[in-house]
């Protein structure tokens, strides 16, 4: 549940908009095949994870790729580096990228709906300052990271299911809604991933080639297989038996790819707002406000529950990271920091 809470997050929501916007409807199916062999490369690292582990004096297991090289391959310059790299890049990847794209979504106005206004509610429209949702980020973030791996997994344990139950139903109900244009939407996406699509309205036309560069690209971004991160809690797991974790840590990309960001592909290029030159997080919200009020607000709580959940998972990796670098009494300072860069990352605005 740690991991697949640090792989879902932005990527699929607001990554996926990215990708249609610059690569075409055709980068949603290239995503999606990335995630059906990504579930493979999920697989072989996280065996390799759990089989080069190792235990610390008082019982917790840690692994992965810094592991693998170390132990495994015997190339332990290479093995720093990456831990090296893993802790610090986590503070970007999975913490100030993941605040600042919530403060930023929730700071933006949202249209009240008329029978909130009809109960005397004066204003037309609501948001969040910035400064609002960094400290409750930064808040609730310390109460969980502080705990360390049992407490981020207990958290997640529930947080993982609602968000992803909940955004694939809203997903599913925007498609319900628009279900008369669904069939046409499959056969665009499938088209344009291998013939490209020509420019339409304020998009600029892309073609086969950067239709599989950015699916490609996003798929990988969302996912996370190969990058090394998610082996790194697989490791945690109270298993004897790699292969049955490798198993389990797979269906990871699955969930991610394969199911949560192909819903909000669909979305996306059904509604037809990527026709409008929209892009990024903008793109999704103006696909979503096909439902009103209530597409944006399930927007704004998935993409605040994947957030969240992004931070952390990534909190996890980044100090077991530092843990291989510098011993387990750096493990406190790190989770300082991390919650210090939720926010110091919020949307500057």
């Amino acid at each position: 549940m740690t991991a697949l809470a640090a792989t879902i997050g932005t990527g699929n929501i607001v990554g996926v908009a990215t990708a249609v916007s610059l690569g075409g409807p055709g980068a949603v199916l290239w995503m999606w095949l990335t995630g059906v062999f990504g579930i493979a490369t999920k697989y072989s690292e996280a065996l390799l994870a759990v089989h080069y582990r190792v235990f610390t004096p008082d019982g917790r297991a840690a692994g992965g790729p810094m592991y693998v090289l170390d132990r495994g391959l015997g190339m332990r310059p290479l093995a720093l580096l990456f831990a090296l790299f893993t802790a610090i890049a986590a503070f970007g990847i999975g913490n100030m990228v993941q605040a600042n794209s919530i403060s930023a979504m929730l700071a933006e106005p949202m249209t009240v709906p008329a029978w909130l206004t009809d109960l005397g509610m004066t204003a037309k429209s609501v948001h969040v300052p910035t400064w609002v949702s960094g400290t409750v980020m930064t808040v609730f973030t310390a109460i969980v990271i502080l705990g360390g791996i049992r407490s981020i997994a207990r958290v997640c344990e529930y947080l993982v299911p609602f968000m992803a139950i909940f955004y694939v139903l809203g997903c599913l109900v925007l498609l319900g809604m628009g279900a008369a244009t669904l069939p046409d939407t499959v056969v665009l996406i499938l088209k344009s991933a291998f013939t490209g699509q020509a420019a339409v309205g304020g998009f600029l036309g892309a073609g086969i080639r950067e239709a599989m560069r950015y699916g490609v690209a996003r798929g990988l971004f969302s996912n996370e297989s190969g990058l090394g991160s998610a082996p790194i809690v697989a490791a945690a797991a109270q298993t004897k038996n790699p292969v049955r974790q490798a198993l389990v840590s797979s269906t990871g990309t699955f969930w991610d790819t394969v199911v949560v960001c192909l819903m909000t592909g669909l979305v996306v290029v059904n509604s037809g707002a990527w026709q409008e030159g929209l892009q990024g997080a903008a793109l999704t919200r103006a696909a979503f406000s096909e439902l009103p009020f209530i597409g944006p607000a399930i927007l704004a709580v998935g993409l605040l529950t994947f957030v969240f959940s992004t931070i952390l998972g990534w909190s996890y990796y980044g100090e077991k990271a530092c843990e291989y670098l510098f011993g387990s009494r750096s493990i406190l300072p790190y989770r300082v920091l991390w919650v210090i860069a939720v926010m110091v990352g919020r949307c500057p605005r």
